[in-house]
């Protein structure tokens, strides 16, 4: 009965829109239209050899659908007929997850609120700028209600012209909203068996992180029973569907999606094979192994925050808290309440820090960690606030209250430090936290701040267990005059990390930015030295100082501005990244190395320095004719960091090997040696 109700629908939409067609007119003339249709271009200025995305905007009728890629029983996918310019290519269209709606024992996979599939347009290098690309689409779909389908048409155009690929800012926030509701491709594959009427499919995911509402969508025809009720269960890092087969069945490959989320999945490829019964618990109760892979991922969290400790721009800070415990003037509740009071500041701006990255990805801002550093003006500010306590640990003043740095005594202060070493650690975070906070991005948002939170408990770790274990006190060397000598040793580090942010400024603002850095950064010394004179002569710091240094944070945030972008400058033999170029290279069969850095991640500019760029690994690289693609992030990309994040990263450095012919690329350590990648 299902089949003949199929049969009758098609046979009816075909009969309507050939009737339509002789008698000349329009299939789903203008005003009828119960699907209207709008051809968006992420960029009217696509730059010449690059790629444009174009979304076909949709929204449908009160009460009527349009449909998925794979319709189901019923119904049949939109049909795309592009003109475009000579040398222009369009990609097969990209579908957001779709809905379920079951019609006279059918199911149809549908969308019945606004969507909007991406079409890739690639446009050929050597185009000069102005030159016009006219983008014209002919497209047939069908349309239905609960009752009745139409067959419908448009002609949509775009007016496209060569230039330099700018983006406007509320076009970008709408295509990062429509990517984010397209489900992300799967690195590894799934297995599938048929046997007995069955089918069941293993599909590798974290063990615990159990997915909301799973359900799979099959683009693969004739495998699964559509309309078959489905059991979706975990069976330690793999999630087991298991449904009725379909009536044609058929060797695979099966490509489907894996929903996990409310607009939320994975595109999933799975290969014919072995896949043993399992009765692991269904997804439906899935609390227990959301703690599970929370509790993994904060342990991992907390040991990256306490590595943190020995980095130059925490360990000073925290070197001076620390000794000045050894004082030893404190009772026991004033060192705790210090204790506390540092921690607090810590985990409040990680947890502070994570929840705008959570707010901004749910807007569909593509962000990672440390992303407030993609803003000159941010640097600027970290710049002034490393040079005052450069100069505060060399001497030349104190710290007015709030005393946050070198007295004890006050929680307000342990507050403010605490909240200062977190905020100035971010850049180094990533060979410690690479994989927990990539959990984060996909974990419930209490268990995801939860993570950002074990991060900051990491890295106050040090400082509380000195402020409760009166024992670890003890062991502290005596208070005495090397102290104050200790102190300005202790400057040094600092001032290299001041010198590492300006630098940064450099790279991000140019050479007028970095002048106006280092020029505000000369006005706050003199406004500190002034400070430290009064404090000299036994009196307050002083308002004016005060007042002047705020003027100088301000005005030198507020004056400087992104350099006008350039192409990426990657090392002799490389190439700057980018998608097109990556598959390009892996259709040739070459080998590809590609790495993801940012010129404030110490790490990567170490892993560089110590093992990509040295002669050896060039020689190996070329002796196995390795291609070599360079992602630079420093300033922020919204297409580099939705590939980031794809590869299960909250940012750099992330480092892929692409072995010839196969199909995911290898994910290698955070921290390199010239050997691991001699052994590519």
């Amino acid at each position: 009965m299902r089949w003949f109700h199929f049969g009758l629908m098609t046979v009816l939409a075909m009969l309507t829109a050939s009737a339509a067609q002789a008698d000349g007119g329009p299939i789903g003339a203008p005003g009828a239209h119960h699907l209207a249709i709008t051809l968006v271009a992420e960029s009217a200025t696509p730059a010449a050899g690059s790629t444009v995305t174009v979304a076909l905007a949709t929204v449908p009728e009160a009460g009527w659908h349009g449909y998925w890629e794979n319709p189901g029983d019923a119904g049949f996918p939109a049909k795309l007929e592009w003109k475009l310019p000579k040398g222009v290519t369009a990609s097969e269209p990209v579908y957001p997850v779709p809905g379920r709606l079951v019609v006279a024992d059918l199911m149809n996979y549908v969308f019945e609120k606004p969507y909007a599939p991406l079409v890739t347009l690639k446009v050929p290098a050597g185009l000069a700028a102005g030159t016009a690309l006219p983008v014209a689409l002919h497209t047939t779909y069908l349309v239905c209600s609960a009752t009745v389908c139409v067959p419908e048409a448009a002609d949509l155009s775009l007016s496209l012209t060569v230039g330099d690929g700018a983006i406007a800012p509320d076009t970008q926030a709408r295509f990062d909203a429509w990517r984010r509701a397209v489900p992300k491709p799967l690195d590894a594959k799934g297995v599938f068996q048929a046997s007995d009427g069955r089918i069941r499919i293993a599909i590798p995911y974290p063990a615990g992180a159990a997915p909301k509402d799973a359900y799979f969508y099959p683009v693969t025809t004739g495998l699964l029973d559509y309309n078959a009720p489905q059991t979706v269960s975990q069976d330690g890092d793999r999630l087991i569907v298991e449904t009725k087969a379909g009536a044609t069945g058929g060797a695979g490959p099966l490509v489907g999606v894996l929903q996990i989320g409310a607009q939320q999945g994975l595109r999933v490829t799975a290969n014919a094979g072995t896949v043993a019964a399992t009765a692991a618990t269904s997804t439906g109760a899935p609390a227990g192994g959301v703690l599970m892979a929370t509790l993994i991922a904060f342990a991992g969290a907390m040991l990256g925050g306490l590595i943190l400790n020995i980095m130059p721009c925490v360990f000073p800070i925290l070197s001076l808290k620390a000794l000045s415990l050894a004082r030893g003037h404190l009772d026991e509740g004033a060192a705790r309440r210090e204790a506390l009071a540092y921690t607090g500041g810590v985990v409040a701006v990680c947890v502070g820090l994570g929840a705008a990255i959570l707010a901004l990805r749910a807007g569909g801002t593509a962000v990672g960690w440390a992303f407030q550093l993609q803003d000159p003006r941010a640097i600027v500010v970290l710049l002034l606030l490393t040079v005052a306590l450069s100069l505060n640990l060399g001497g030349l003043f104190e710290i007015p209250t709030p005393q946050f740095v070198n007295r004890s005594g006050g929680a307000g202060g342990a507050f403010a430090t605490g909240a200062l070493a977190a905020f100035i650690a971010t850049p180094c975070t990533g060979p410690f936290m690479g994989a927990a906070l990539g959990a984060a991005l996909v974990l419930p948002w209490p268990a995801a701040l939860a993570v950002f939170a074990g991060l900051g408990l990491g890295l106050a770790i040090p400082f509380l267990a000195l402020g409760f274990v009166p024992a670890l006190r003890k062991k502290l060397p005596k208070p005495g005059a090397w102290m104050e000598t200790f102190r300005h040793i202790l400057s040094v580090p600092m001032w290299l990390t001041a010198l590492a942010l300006a630098w940064v400024l450099g790279r991000q603002a140019g050479v007028n930015g970095l002048i106006l850095g280092l020029g505000a950064a000369l006005f706050a010394g003199f406004a500190l030295w002034i400070g430290g004179r009064r404090q000299a002569r036994g009196l307050a710091f002083g308002w004016g100082a005060l007042i002047a240094l705020l003027a100088v944070t301000i005005g030198g945030a507020a004056l400087v501005s992104r350099a006008p972008a350039k192409a990426a400058v990657a090392e002799a033999g490389n190439e700057p990244f980018t998608e097109a170029r990556l598959d390009t290279l892996r259709k040739a069969g070459r080998p590809v190395f590609v790495y993801f850095t940012a010129d404030w991640c110490l790490t990567c500019k170490v892993n560089e320095k110590a093992a990509i760029e040295t002669d050896a690994t060039r020689k190996s690289f070329a002796d196995h004719k390795v291609a070599v693609l360079l992602g630079d992030w420093t300033n922020g990309d919204a297409t580099m960091g939705r590939f980031i994040e794809a590869h299960n990263r909250a940012g750099v450095p992330l480092y892929l090997y692409y072995a010839p012919g196969a199909a995911e690329p290898r994910v290698l350590p955070q921290v390199l040696t010239p050997g691991i990648l001699a052994a590519l």
